[in-house]
């Protein structure tokens, strides 16, 4: 089926999606991470494509879990990051996910016109999600982190117990940490100093983190942008001599640009990277998120753990049977 043609992306009828839950969906897809934890999180659903307001349910088994899904046949279904004494009243709070929720429709200086999701916009998505695995990896030292395809974007979702009990203020450090919303001070670039955010480390890398997204961020930008603190012909003389940053000519480049300006550059850029990902996501310790296996029925899309980010194509992974079988 050529891609142009392709009746991806529409939504799916209550037909089709109750074809897909008796036929096609599997409680074995959900992941193994949620499936040991069922009696611990809130379940909620969204049944007219109106937002999730059949919320605080609670299943005693993925069994259960499996045989609502296939009788209702909801538009959406969402699951708790947080796990609870009594998940009912979303009370006895124990622990949450640390989430980053990319999202292709959101992402700044994006590399598509399109208005909702494409095939371009989404691997500009993935390839944001594999930068941000390798920093949570490889700074924070993180190691039980899944990757879901949310439908219109990615879910990255920690499970470390190290980062489970911290409160939304240490996550949201974290958020500005791996996206680099900060411009780094020159101190943090001291060898073998550490910052200890409630008895988590963070060693200084953050310099390279901030360097990596900038150097992203220069790369992608057209004339169009909207920087805070940035005028178009700041804009422009930094797209002039995107080659520099090409060839990591960071010395040069800022030669170039004149100091000062270099400076409001680096401070658009790092209010510009707020942006990548939805930051209020993860510092709510409460949020549902959409339940991997799930259909995500605006786009006709499977929710899905990724198992290789690296070589995952959601028009190729996550497309439904069903959507095969359109007439149109």
């Amino acid at each position: 089926m050529e891609r142009e043609e392709s009746p991806i992306l529409k939504p799916a009828t209550l037909d089709e999606r109750r074809k897909y839950y008796r036929e096609e969906w599997d409680v074995k897809e959900i992941p193994e991470f949620i499936r040991e934890s069922v009696l611990k999180r809130e379940f909620g659903f969204d049944h007219m494509g109106r937002g999730p307001n059949d919320r605080y349910r609670v299943f005693r088994s993925a069994d259960l879990l499996r045989k609502f899904l296939r009788y209702r046949a909801p538009f959406a279904a969402y699951s708790s990051v947080a796990f609870y004494d009594k998940p009912r009243r979303r009370d006895g709070w124990i622990k949450s996910e640390l989430v980053f929720d990319v999202d292709a429709k959101d992402i700044p200086l994006r590399m598509c016109g399109c208005e909702g999701v494409c095939e371009i916009c989404l691997n500009q998505a993935r390839e944001i999600v594999c930068s941000l695995m390798d920093t949570l990896k490889g700074d924070l030292g993180l190691n039980d982190i899944h990757v879901v395809y949310s439908g219109r974007g990615y879910h990255i979702r920690v499970l470390d117990e190290s980062v489970m009990k911290m409160d939304s203020d240490v996550r949201a450090q974290i958020v500005k940490y791996i996206i680099g919303a900060e411009v780094p001070h020159n101190e943090y670039a001291e060898e073998g100093v550490t910052y200890n955010l409630e008895h988590f480390s963070i060693p200084f890398g953050y310099p390279h983190v901030f360097t990596l997204r900038a150097k992203y961020s220069i790369l992608h930008l057209s004339e169009a942008i909207q920087m805070e603190g940035v005028n178009q012909k700041l804009v422009k003389d930094a797209i002039k001599h995107q080659e520099l940053i090409k060839n990591d000519e960071w010395g040069i480049f800022r030669n170039k640009i004149g100091p000062i300006r270099y400076q409001r550059l680096m401070n658009g850029i790092a209010s510009l990277n707020m942006g990548l990902v939805d930051a209020k996501v993860s510092i709510d310790l409460k949020r549902i998120l959409r339940l991997p296996s799930s259909l995500h029925s605006m786009v006709s899309m499977k929710s899905m753990e990724v198992k290789n980010i690296e070589n995952f194509d959601p028009f190729e992974d996550a497309v439904p049977r069903f959507v095969y079988e359109r007439k149109d």
